[in-house]
């Protein structure tokens, strides 16, 4: 690209980002629900689930569906959806691996079996969504990744099924970036992940459950009387039989602090695109793209016929950081839009209206983990890796069966009784996460694995997001 080009995409990029709101797309709605009131006082209670996300509402919904009698609180630190579960791309995969290649090389002797309870899994979510009426813009449908390097085309199978020659990936999507790509249909729906947020938090409160948000959990222990579990909140005590804890990104108990580390994820979401934009793009909506590389972008049109553009930087803040005030990068801002201008230089005339980011809680194996604590009265999942909005049903279903101490399909899995291997303390972490940022960058750039990755490969550790 020459200096003028350059110089013109950056131009461009500045006066895109420069009327943009900083707030999530999807929860900047006028019918984003009410907060419900905080839990004060003490109560007793069969099920406590800790989080309002996607893993504690299907925990909330699938406890009441199952155990129907029995008595179940939530609770909710800030509101409903707040955090990752309103701040993603709304991809929901079947995948439970974070796609095929690392559940392979991770599983291979049970990834069939993932492979088939992932697909089952969102057919459930599917089936869901409708017997409960959620409006959630679920639209089943189909993923593309897309080589824009000439090195990243032989990672997409040429000659395989669902490999397309760079004119048949522009057919789908008209980008003059793609080289070539890999297409899979029927494995992946999207959703506007509030509005699922919301309609699953009314789903459990129809079954009798009990939602308390602005309650944050201060700590969780072993009953001293010898019942259940204790929690208290900074206005509640509750005691509770079982305690399913969905904090993923914030773990609520200290052994699992080194178990993930929080990741910042960045998204752009564009104004509503024309009828004479759309039909240039040629870009069926039930599509989602992403790009092949370590750093990837992922992308999709919203039900009100947007772009939403995230991904590419993964950024890591020294000593597991966690602040609102990382959610404004410029520098990654800027980054995605001049990756967008490429991608797509016959929207020049396009403005971004929003700007977010979200914490990821990645963990070693890339997906989510599973344990007990408190003589096995707890359960917790965490570790999802941005994968968690269809992931997290299976999840709650994982935790529900551990609560029961009974065997089942999932319990019997390698991936639910194996455990990830933890990230290493400061500064080894940041270092070592710093490290591996470098060599992926240069793997992109090069298509060269380096000593560094091929060690990480070896051990079964890795970060990304």
């Amino acid at each position: 690209m020459g200096t003028d080009s350059k110089h013109s995409v950056e131009t461009w990029a500045r006066a895109a980002l420069s009327h943009t709101m900083l707030a999530p797309l999807w929860l900047s709605n006028p019918d984003r629900p009410e907060a419900r009131p905080a839990l004060s006082g003490r109560h007793k209670t069969d099920l406590l689930i800790v989080g309002g996300g996607f893993t504690g509402l299907w925990a909330a919904v699938r406890a009441a569906e199952r155990f129907p009698n029995r008595k179940i609180l939530l609770i909710e630190g800030d509101r409903i959806a707040e955090h990752a579960t309103g701040r993603n791309g709304g991809f929901c995969e079947a995948s439970l691996t974070h796609g095929e290649s690392n559940g392979r090389a991770r599983w291979p002797d049970e990834y069939e079996t993932l492979h088939r309870l992932g697909l089952e899994n969102l057919y459930q979510i599917e089936e869901t969504i409708a017997r409960y009426g959620i409006d959630c813009g679920f639209l089943r449908g189909a993923t593309m990744a897309v080589a824009t390097h000439p090195h990243q085309v032989e990672a997409l199978g040429p000659g395989t099924a669902g490999f397309l020659d760079a004119e048949q990936a522009r057919a789908k999507v008209n980008s003059p970036t793609y080289l070539a790509g890999h297409f899979s249909d029927g494995d992946c729906a999207l959703v506007d992940p509030a509005r699922l947020a919301w309609g699953l938090a009314g789903a459990a409160e129809s079954l009798g459950v009990e939602i308390a948000e602005h309650t944050r959990l201060v700590n969780v222990r072993t009953s001293r009387r010898g019942t259940g579990v204790d929690a208290r909140t900074q206005q509640a005590t509750v005691n509770a039989r079982h305690v399913v804890l969905a904090t993923n990104a914030t773990p609520a108990l200290r052994r699992l602090k080194h178990s993930i580390v929080p990741v910042y994820d960045y998204v752009l979401a564009t104004e509503p695109l024309s009828d004479r934009q759309l039909a240039e793009l040629r870009w069926d909506p039930r599509l989602g793209v992403s790009d092949a590389g370590n750093q990837f972008h992922y992308y999709r049109i919203t039900p009100d016929r947007r772009i939403l553009w995230g991904g590419y930087d993964a950024i890591y803040h020294y000593g597991r950081g966690i602040d609102a005030d990382y959610e404004d990068r410029t520098e990654t801002f800027e980054t995605l839009a001049k990756n967008f201008a490429r991608t797509f230089p016959q929207l020049r005339d396009v403005r971004f209206t929003h700007r977010w980011a979200g914490v990821i809680d990645t963990s070693t194996r890339f997906c989510a983990f599973f344990g007990t604590a408190h003589r096995g009265q707890t359960a917790y999942a965490l570790g999802f890796t941005g994968l968690g909005v269809g992931a997290s049903r299976f999840a709650a279903d994982v935790m529900l069966d551990l609560l029961e101490r009974r065997p089942t399909k999932r319990t019997q899995l390698a991936m639910v009784h194996q455990r990830a291997v933890p990230f290493p303390p400061e500064p080894f972490a940041w270092v070592g996460i710093q490290a591996t940022r470098h060599y992926l960058a240069r793997e992109d750039r090069t298509g060269k694995r380096g000593i560094w990755l091929r060690t990480l490969d070896r051990l079964g550790l890795g970060f990304d997001s």
